[in-house]
């Protein structure tokens, strides 16, 4: 189960969009996201279709803790606090 739970946090497809300078990098994988960059642009996780699952259910569940994962990658928002 843990096992599982550690595949539900690292892998994730979407679009997101992160702001390194004046770049705008798309990525399509959340784990190809670098540690370290300026400004989440962008966040959008792909959705299952429903009906959902328990798993799915779990998955989804996740979402809001990668977002903020990735706020705190952030090198303005981390140099502020």
């Amino acid at each position: 189960m843990q096992m599982l739970q550690q595949l539900i946090w690292t892998k994730m497809n979407g679009t997101f969009i992160i702001k390194e300078g004046n770049e705008l990098i798309t990525y399509t994988k959340y784990e190809d996201i670098p540690m370290v960059f300026d400004h989440v642009i962008k966040f959008d996780p792909e959705w299952p279709e429903g009906p959902h699952t328990d798993e799915e259910h779990e998955y989804m569940d996740t979402f809001n803790d990668k977002l903020q994962d990735l706020m705190k990658r952030e090198i303005t928002y981390a140099s502020s606090n």
